[in-house]
């Protein structure tokens, strides 16, 4: 039985990198109910006060609620070379049995790994430490090349930055796109990168509103259902078209084209996600012209085609629901 929705508990204990447990309370602590009310119910579980870094923290209850919870995170193992604390693999063991999704920042992995929960399935970690993962739990099948990996109960994300990733993989997966680009525009961190199979793509948010592209950009995503080119964009900068690419590179850190297909996607990700829309009706509406353009771009973008993006969307989020019941 469920403490109650959304509930979010944060498993922590000696020796935890401080940097991903700040990660996850930033994104799932904060107070956002102003976006969706009501946001998540966090909590710090761990036994007694435990050290992570130089930061001594108490927890806001033990380790044995973790099977209460809708999500548990795992934040970063500082030391590879020992195993985690069995009453922390025990714990997460539990959860996972008890219906909690689990997921682990960094090398949280190893303590997914130690409780048996990696077995079997694809999971990835800091790319320094593969290795040692690959080599110590046999039976992973342990991917260094992708910054996150949902086997849909069990989650695991590379180092550091890759932390944000996920966590905003799971806002997304809980609370749509609109509000997980919300988040992370707050966080001034890009919305989307690509995870363990590509479904998600990258939409950089300059870090600034005041640079030369400002007026740009927001006029053209009112405009994606139009057939716009490179001309008609640097024609509305009033500048040429060599010198808005070399803006746009240094703003968004591809081509205008690019970005422009990007924005494309991503609003076709959140019409499926948020409307029962024909894959045709969607295609116009984001610019593609035909639902055979859209299909093609979106699967090689995404991964997957709009139809099994539509129904992998729909399922997790009745998954979620369903848990949290």
């Amino acid at each position: 039985m469920r403490v109650g929705t959304r509930t979010v508990a944060i498993a922590v204990t000696d020796g935890m990198l401080h940097f991903e447990l700040g990660i996850a309370y930033e994104v799932f602590g904060s107070d956002l109910s102003h976006l969706v009310d009501p946001w998540y119910d966090v909590a710090l579980c761990g036994p007694g006060p435990i050290r992570a870094g130089r930061f001594l923290l108490e927890p806001d209850s033990g380790l044995d609620r973790l099977p209460y919870a809708d999500t548990v995170i795992v934040p970063g193992w500082a030391d590879v070379d020992q195993e985690p604390p069995a009453e922390l693999v025990d714990a997460v063991r539990a959860a996972h049995e008890a219906g909690a999704r689990v997921a682990s920042l960094c090398t949280g992995a190893f303590v997914l790994a130690a409780a048996g929960l990696l077995d079997g399935r694809r999971a990835t970690t800091h790319w320094a430490h593969t290795d040692v993962l690959a080599a110590r739990h046999p039976l992973v099948e342990v991917d260094p090349d992708v910054l996150y990996v949902d086997n849909g109960s069990v989650l695991t994300s590379a180092g550091k930055a890759a932390s944000m990733d996920l966590c905003l993989h799971l806002v997304r997966l809980d609370h749509g796109s609109a509000i997980a680009n919300t988040v992370a525009r707050r966080l001034v961190v890009p919305p989307h990168r690509a995870g363990g199979q590509a479904q998600f793509v990258t939409a950089p948010v300059p870090a600034r509103d005041d640079h030369p592209l400002a007026e740009l950009l927001p006029w053209v995503i009112e405009r994606l259902d139009r057939p716009l080119t490179v001309e008609d964009l640097a024609r509305r900068a009033s500048m040429s078209s060599r010198h808005l690419g070399r803006h746009f590179r240094t703003v968004t850190g591809t081509t205008p084209l690019q970005w422009l297909l990007v924005q494309r996607i991503r609003r076709a990700q959140e019409l499926l996600e948020a409307t029962g829309d024909s894959v045709d009706a969607i295609a116009e509406a984001v610019g593609m012209g035909t639902a055979t353009t859209l299909r093609r771009h979106f699967n090689r973008t995404i991964g997957v085609p709009p139809d099994a993006y539509r129904r992998t969307f729909r399922n997790a989020r009745s998954s979620a629901g369903s848990s949290a019941g």
